[in-house]
């Protein structure tokens, strides 16, 4: 066992519904454990300024079916300069900080990597992103709560659709990944999904339109906002001047995929996670993020964890095919 007495827990980058349940967990796992558990508001920015005070059980109580971080977070540009980061190792030594748990995703542990390669402080990350991109987990903090929100949004956009048949391109989130747009495409009966990680093949997209329009009143088309066509204006523009008698309508969610009441599913991944990483840095373990893959708890160094995955699974771009008739 390693002797760290006083760990702090943050949240980075962009939020995701589970970081509070994530919180809660590291922070009653670190008082079952005797230590002294402090929170860092605005993620490495905070750190940078300050912005430390100690967490006990009251503080995380009722935030679990919370979306959003209690914490907040935010961008810190001082906090990528060596003096920045100095001052943020400062702060945390005038709290007499010994360990950290990083909520976040891949910039979160870029940074934390250079933060570990200065000043030797223990770092376990927690896989907080809705895009669930990271390697060595499963499924990422945030990415069900997101997906199940597409699709309830998704749901209701087939019913006009449906109602004045028309075709309906749908943009969704995933400016490097394409995970939300495939698993929720299945689960909504798509037409067609766009990711990034795949080339758009126009003129197949418009044969299976053209072949679908005979059995179905309404098509609906899921683009990821970093595919290669450009976002769900240019798919809808491209389409319109091939069949230029389709009513179509673009739909862009936007940033309601980040917030809402995390799901079941995300309440108990953040806290298994977040119990895993406090035993994790009691045990002397840094520089990685805890997972599960297959239900088990796995830890992965930051530096493979952020590579992202270029490649998708090819099963489920097969249901898309076959589904889509």
């Amino acid at each position: 066992m390693s002797n760290i007495k006083n760990i702090a827990v943050f949240t980075s980058g962009g939020d995701a519904p589970g970081m509070n349940a994530a919180i809660r967990a590291v922070v009653r796992t670190g008082l079952y454990y005797n230590l002294n558990v402090f929170g860092i508001g605005r993620g490495y920015d905070g750190m940078v300024h300050g912005d430390i005070f100690p967490m006990d059980a009251k503080s995380v109580a009722n935030i679990i079916q919370r979306g959003g971080t209690i914490l907040k977070t935010a961008r810190s540009e001082e906090f990528r300069t060596v003096e920045g980061r100095q001052q943020a190792y400062e702060n945390l030594k005038n709290h007499r900080i010994d360990g950290l748990v990083a909520i976040g995703g891949d910039g979160t542990f870029t940074g934390a990597s250079k933060f570990i390669e200065e000043h030797n402080i223990p770092i376990i990350g927690l896989p907080g992103t809705i895009d669930n991109d990271l390697v060595g987990t499963d499924f990422t903090i945030g990415y069900d709560t997101a997906i199940n929100t597409v699709i309830e949004a998704v749901d209701k956009i087939r019913d006009t659709a449906e109602s004045h048949d028309r075709v309906f391109v749908v943009e969704v989130m995933g400016r490097d990944s394409g995970l939300i747009a495939l698993r929720a495409g299945i689960s909504v009966g798509a037409e067609c999904v766009l990711i990034p990680e795949i080339k758009v093949e126009y003129e197949a997209m418009m044969d299976r339109l053209d072949r679908t329009r005979k059995n179905k009143a309404s098509r609906v088309i899921i683009v990821a906002e970093g595919d290669d066509a450009g976002g769900a204006f240019a798919v809808a523009e491209r389409i319109k001047e091939r069949f230029p008698h389709y009513d179509m309508r673009v739909s862009i969610l936007g940033h309601i995929q980040r917030g809402g009441s995390p799901s079941c599913m995300d309440r108990v991944l953040a806290s298994r996670l977040g119990v895993v990483a406090v035993e994790a840095l009691l045990e002397g373990r840094r520089g990685e993020m805890a997972g599960l893959i297959h239900g088990q708890a796995v830890f992965t160094p930051f530096s493979k964890a952020i590579k992202h995955i270029g490649t998708v699974n090819e099963n489920l771009l097969r249901l898309v095919d076959i589904l889509s008739l």
